[in-house]
């Protein structure tokens, strides 16, 4: 049996010991996620729940292909289910598949034939699905919210413009022409920015006409005494633009909260960029995996 003197076995308790805190800092700084207020001060879930309680519409702003905020939208959905009566909608169902998504919900067509009749996102099966069969199972009313993207693709080609040569059902699945567009909106003059040479206003436009869609699909079927849920991209809603700058130029009235998700290295501190980007914001270690 091999010895060691006092000193040494020391030596190796202390660099055991040192291991130990080592380890235990590099995976003890950073959660899969944590939730922060605007200032970046952390909260709990119960808080987020009881804020979008007090409101009207409530926009869940994701990062697309993020298992976290597709595991939250479900969690925070069931939450509010116990006690409101809500609408759901989301980006991801374009207004002309309403039919084919009212009669899922009416159990009309099953899953499978839903997938054949309408443009259904790749993920709706693992990330969206389970949110409209809370519709269905409850009757809440799910609306496809989002203008189809031929159309949005459009107005990249052709400005506003051209959406006046559409049909009047064709402009039922639009918000009401003209729409109102202001260029100077930061968010969308980030979007520019972003795209560099590859940027064109017509882009931001596009951009605009969803956003438009989305607020005004929200607003017709919104009911006084309801909840309304939201998902959509982080983008159509953070920094309070996008979707809500809609919605408040038609109805300044309405109670809203919004929630956005980021991705950082560590999920310990909010940095700063992401301050102020929402009412609440879902921090994500980069680490995370994504859904496709």
């Amino acid at each position: 049996m091999l010895k060691m003197n006092t000193s040494e076995f020391l030596i190796k308790v202390s660099l055991l010991c040192s291991a130990l805190i080592i380890c235990t800092s590099a995976f003890g700084q950073s959660k899969a996620f944590q939730l922060y207020n605007s200032k970046g001060k952390k909260v709990k879930y119960k808080k987020l729940v009881k804020s979008c309680e007090k409101g009207n519409i409530v926009f869940f702003g994701e990062l697309h292909n993020n298992p976290i905020s597709h595991w939250l939208q479900l969690e925070l959905t069931q939450s509010l289910a116990k006690e409101h009566n809500l609408i759901l909608g989301a980006e991801m169902i374009e207004a002309d598949n309403q039919q084919q998504l009212n009669a899922y919900l009416s159990e009309e067509l099953n899953a499978k034939q839903l997938d054949s009749a309408a443009r259904l996102w790749k993920n709706f099966k693992t990330d969206y699905k389970p949110l409209v069969d809370i519709a269905k199972d409850s009757s809440y009313p799910f609306v496809a919210s989002n203008i189809p993207r031929r159309y949005a693709s459009l107005v990249y080609k052709k400005d506003f413009k051209g959406l006046d040569t559409l049909s009047d059902e064709e402009k039922s699945w639009i918000a009401p022409l003209p729409i109102k567009y202001d260029s100077e909106l930061p968010q969308y003059k980030a979007i520019l920015k972003m795209m560099g040479d590859h940027g064109s206003p017509r882009l931001v436009k596009a951009q605009a006409i969803k956003d438009a869609t989305m607020a005004h699909f929200i607003l017709k079927n919104y009911k006084e005494g309801s909840l309304f849920i939201h998902y959509n991209g982080a983008y159509h809603s953070d920094m309070y633009e996008g979707i809500v700058w809609y919605i408040n130029q038609q109805n300044p009235a309405m109670n809203i909260t919004t929630i956005s998700t980021v991705s950082q290295n560590k999920t310990y501190k909010l940095n700063a960029e992401h301050k102020g980007r929402a009412d609440y914001i879902i921090c994500v270690d980069s680490d995370m995996t994504t859904t496709y």
